[in-house]
């Protein structure tokens, strides 16, 4: 299975250049590795804890353009956007989230060449009339928000749709993205191989 995994993370390195593409949405989904962060100790081999899984779709074709295990902070949204950047063709609109270090990595990776919104989600409480109904009812969105940030991004193309859907995908077929479950990975290399082999397969 390392093989294969390792194959399909080359052939995505190798293969997805030079795309030309209209619209990208981004977004960050989590899991963790052998234990939750608030869990992890110094005995603990390295690796453990949250991780992030960033991605970038194609919202037209649906073809992941660029993956990246990290953390959710500037570094990793840089390395992230880098990543984007090499291997578009042409100016597209790109839409994320409204975390923070977005902004100075799509400004760094593609230098105001792009047409760049962001998308914030307003929420309510948790639905439920006690405590375990709200804990796991998820919050009513009540709202959205659009802000340009970058260039003159077409404001009925601003969305994160795609992107979430691919990753609720990501979720629902990979075992150790489940939450409230036993199911967790022990080796943060085998999260790079199973994220590979799902972009591809």
């Amino acid at each position: 299975m390392v093989d294969v995994d390792s194959a399909c993370q080359k052939f995505h390195n190798e293969t997805v250049k030079n795309v030309r593409s209209e619209r990208v949405q981004c977004d960050e989904i989590w899991s963790f590795c052998y234990a939750k962060q608030k869990h992890v100790t110094q005995e603990m081999r390295e690796g453990s804890g949250d991780v992030w899984t960033w991605t970038a779709i194609d919202a037209d074709s649906k073809l992941i353009v660029s993956w990246l295990v990290g953390d959710r902070d500037a570094h990793s949204a840089c390395d992230f956007m880098y990543d984007v950047a090499d291997r578009l063709k042409n100016r597209v609109q790109l839409t994320t989230d409204g975390h923070k270090a977005y902004l100075v990595a799509v400004d760094r990776a593609f230098d105001n060449d792009i047409d760049y919104a962001q998308l914030v989600k307003m929420y309510g409480g948790s639905e439920g009339t006690n405590e375990q109904e709200k804990k796991y009812s998820p919050a009513e969105c009540t709202g959205i928000k659009k802000t340009r940030i970058i260039g003159d991004p077409n404001p009925k193309f601003v969305s994160t749709s795609c992107v979430e859907r691919q990753n609720l995908t990501m979720r629902m077929s990979m075992r150790r993205f489940t939450r409230l479950t036993n199911a967790f990975r022990e080796k943060i290399e085998n999260h790079y191989y199973a994220i590979a082999a799902f972009c591809i397969l």
